[in-house]
């Protein structure tokens, strides 16, 4: 599949312009808000049903898994819906309609009320993620593409070391019913940030003239964005791998007596993305993708075989940093490669196709991976995963390394 580079885009270019402008600053603070009601309840879902309404063990999951489902369905609509219907005003809606899904959490009393809960939840973040992202991709300076995008990144990244930590710390010294709370204050205040955000004048006239053009109307282009297939087909490998992660660190740990080192793994992972991230986006901006490509697949790599053979708890810190120089890489490079393959029109569809096979990768992997570590163990699926890694690294090197974009 062909790559096209936006002709609005020199990403070589050394003039000096503005990154953290109000509308940046906003739309990351709305960004981490939406994320941080994601990690909130992500881990703690499960046994919150199972103990709620004596749901199953398959049942609880479902009930976290809910979300994910609402928000795969999203990414079907919720790239065209941004470029169509514009992104702040779908910002708005969506922050508001997830916002009035958290205030369902509590008066919700039966499992299929929940799952219904999540999954309207789950839809909306989708939608409202989307969004934020294209809007704030609108306003970083085209010269600064991959160091916007990667502090864009860090938001994530945050919400991942810290929003389960804060879970577990209010369900065991308060109550669930705190926990939502809280969650619907961050999803509030996402909400009024929303309605505060202002773009630039210049991104303005910019959209401006862009909006004479004919719309046009939802199709697989706008779902799977042919621009996006390659390096999007590259992330399902990526995140395959990372769903490995996130999915069994804590209960490989358990199975090494590793604790200690799994509840510091992604303290690690967001200190590590966070000293990085003043350096690689501007490596990328400089010199392309591809160095900035491969000090994630290296990174990651070792982090994988790192995992497979750790027997002390310095062991997986070391591998935490080392998926945050991976994974917490691999994963805004892709974004700023997926934004600038796409007509600055088309900013929404290109983001969703990115995200859409990562999710698929992500989903995919707790099934697929479940079933290999009963028949083979930890050890042997981190072993694997590694040479997951290469394989998308060799598909990397065949299909997009040689672009112009990328050197």
């Amino acid at each position: 599949m062909a790559v096209t580079v936006r002709a609005d885009i020199n990403p070589h270019s050394a003039e000096p312009t503005k990154l953290f402008t109000p509308a940046f600053i906003t739309g990351w603070l709305i960004n981490l808000s939406q994320y941080l009601c994601f990690y909130f309840l992500i881990t703690v879902m499960a046994l919150y049903a199972m103990r709620e309404f004596g749901a199953s063990e398959a049942a609880g999951g479902f009930a976290a898994s809910a979300f994910v489902v609402g928000a795969t369905v999203a990414r079907l609509f919720a790239g065209w819906a941004t470029d169509r219907f514009g992104k702040k005003p779908l910002l708005i809606g969506f922050v508001a309609l997830g916002t009035m899904a958290t205030l369902f959490y509590i008066p919700a009393s039966s499992l299929p009320m929940l799952i219904a809960v999540r999954l309207v939840h789950g839809f909306s973040y989708s939608m409202a993620s989307t969004a934020v992202m294209a809007l704030v991709q609108s306003v970083i300076p085209n010269s600064r593409r991959a160091e916007g995008t990667g502090y864009l990144a860090l938001g994530s990244t945050l919400a991942t070391a810290f929003g389960p930590a804060v879970a577990l710390f209010v369900i065991e010294d308060f109550s669930y019913n705190t926990l939502f709370w809280i969650t619907t204050i961050s999803s509030a205040i996402g909400l009024i940030l929303a309605l505060l955000i202002r773009k630039p004048e210049s991104v303005l006239r910019r959209q401006l003239a862009a909006a004479s053009q004919p719309k046009s109307a939802w199709s697989i282009k706008s779902v799977v964005h042919p621009n996006v297939v390659n390096i999007g087909v590259f992330m399902l490998g990526v995140g395959l791998a990372y769903a490995g992660v996130i999915t069994y660190i804590n209960a490989f740990a358990e199975e090494r007596n590793l604790t200690e080192g799994a509840s510091m793994f992604f303290i690690a992972y967001a200190v590590a993305m966070l000293v990085m991230r003043f350096f690689l986006g501007r490596i990328q901006d400089k010199h392309g993708a591809n160095p900035v490509i491969y000090i994630g697949l290296v990174s990651f790599f070792l982090s994988l075989g790192v995992i497979a053979l750790a027997t002390e708890n310095w062991h997986v810190v070391v591998a935490g940093a080392l998926s945050g120089l991976g994974y917490g890489t691999l994963m805004p490079a892709a974004q700023t490669i997926a934004v600038s393959s796409v007509p600055a029109n088309q900013i929404g569809a290109g983001i969703s196709s990115l995200f859409l096979f990562t999710d698929i990768g992500i989903g995919l992997g707790p099934i697929l991976l479940g079933i290999l570590v009963s028949a083979t163990g930890y050890s042997v699926m981190y072993g694997v995963l590694a040479v997951v890694v290469i394989i998308a690294s060799v598909f990397y090197w065949a299909t997009l390394s040689k672009h112009s974009m990328y050197q």
